[in-house]
């Protein structure tokens, strides 16, 4: 078996953030780092209008429910601080990914300061100041739930899983890589590894773009984390070993009921969980629950290009294919690719945000707590 073990000493994450905002000589940018070229490369991709991080947002450059929304809001930001069309650079903005629900929220929340700033009075430059504050506000209150999700992520598996000793399957990727902290699923399994509480990291390497082999693998070998890559229909023998304590994942949006929406692939692992009897536990902030979607039905799943199947991208190697890769299908096969898939909420054993857990999982429930993070009275 292919193992990644833990070694000793500091975590070595890298130190080049996921999103930032700059202000060189020649005007404000968004600077991400570009995720489609990791783990090879750590490159930064630069952004000076809205629609360049459309572009970004869209090729998954910048990805994970909780940086998206960061990005939305720096976008109203960059487009108000550099003149250009708020309106149209926040619709643009807002549809770019339609599952996840952060990025809509973000735009919101810097259209929001924006609009109020000019409805006081202010001038253009004042109300770009205005998007500037609520973006960075976002960065920071994410920064912040990633703490708080991980403290009642790890409190929780101990609970459920006394004696420490965990040994963790995760999917897609859910680390400092898609926040603005040290991220959402990958962050708890992160704290247990920090309190000698982790015995082995379980990599789904989440097809068909690998964020898991890719990203998930870097961050934890970075952290120093003891970890073992396996191919997604791998995850059945490993249940069926008794190898698995916990499964942890992420969300792009909750619905109100509670059925969660996150990379294909996790509706599967929440079966199997089921069935062998193991917890399921989505780690969300609250910002990912959408009250105005309904149920699981209602979730808009995208769909990605076929090509991101039928081909595979690998450096020093010559592109014959039509997404820029090389085909492993025969010419004109058609792929079925959802970027994600739905999982009822009685297979959810709890969802972890940063106001607390919710298990079981039930539509009163996560209103209660979304309430509670609104400071709404109750009762």
């Amino acid at each position: 078996m292919a193992d990644q073990y833990a070694q000793s000493g500091e975590d070595t994450s890298t130190g080049i953030p996921a999103i930032r905002w700059d202000e060189p000589p020649e005007g404000p940018v968004v600077v991400l780092l570009d995720q489609t070229r990791l783990p090879a490369e750590e490159v930064e991709r630069v952004c000076t209008d809205a629609p360049a991080l459309v572009e970004a947002i869209r090729s998954l450059a910048v990805r994970g429910a909780p940086l998206l929304g960061i990005a939305g809001a720096y976008g109203v930001a960059l487009a108000a601080a550099r003149g250009f069309d708020v309106d149209e650079a926040a619709i643009a903005l807002a549809g770019a990914r339609p599952t996840a629900v952060n990025l809509s929220v973000g735009v919101r929340r810097a259209r929001s300061a924006y609009d109020a700033a000019l409805a006081r009075g202010a001038g253009a430059e004042q109300a770009a100041e205005a998007a500037l504050a609520a973006a960075r506000q976002l960065h920071r209150e994410d920064a912040e739930a990633s703490a708080r999700m991980a403290e009642h992520g790890l409190a929780l598996l101990d609970e459920l899983l006394p004696g420490g000793g965990h040994r963790i399957l995760t999917h897609c990727n859910t680390g400092s890589l898609v926040s603005g902290g040290e991220g959402t699923a990958f962050a708890v399994a992160l704290a247990a590894h920090r309190a000698g509480r982790l015995r082995r990291l379980w990599v789904d390497e989440t097809r068909p773009l690998l964020q898991g082999a890719r990203l998930t693998a870097y961050e934890a070998a970075r952290s120093s984390m003891a970890y073992t890559l396996l191919t997604d229909n791998a995850a059945g023998s490993l249940f069926a070993a008794g190898e698995v304590d916990a499964v942890l994942i992420g969300a792009d949006r909750i619905a109100a009921d509670g059925s969660v929406a996150n990379k294909v692939g996790s509706y599967p692992l929440a079966v199997l969980a089921r069935y062998h009897h193991v917890p399921f536990i989505v780690v969300a902030p609250v910002t990912t629950v959408d009250a105005e979607t309904p149920d699981g039905a209602s979730i808009e799943v995208e769909q990605r290009p076929g090509y991101e199947v039928t081909e595979v991208v690998a450096p020093n190697v010559p592109v014959t294919g039509a997404g820029g890769g090389v085909p492993v299908a025969p010419l004109g096969t058609q792929a079925y690719n959802p970027a994600f898939d739905v999982t009822p909420p009685e297979l959810v054993t709890a969802i972890v945000t940063e106001e607390g857990v919710v298990s079981p999982v039930t539509a009163e429930a996560l209103a209660e707590m979304c309430d509670r993070s609104r400071g709404v009275a109750i009762g």
